[in-house]
């Protein structure tokens, strides 16, 4: 089954070494980033997630590992 969009972006910026993690409280959808991540899932963050509208970031946030994961 194909993965969509979201689902996409979040896998290659984990790839990449990202470590922000989803934070869902009260349908408020943020990140955490307790520990650096590599120059290459910075970036692809900044280029690929940051230009999109807040809907769609919701989205690929949601698709992170949650802090509730550990």
């Amino acid at each position: 089954m194909p993965q969509t969009h979201a689902a996409e972006l979040a896998t290659e910026y984990v790839r990449l070494g990202g470590h922000r993690r989803s934070k869902i409280d009260d349908n408020h959808v943020t990140t955490r980033l307790w520990e650096d991540e590599t120059p290459e899932a910075e970036a692809f963050w900044k280029e690929n997630i940051e230009p999109l509208d807040e809907s769609h970031q919701r989205e690929v946030i949601t698709l992170l590992p949650s802090i509730s994961e550990g």
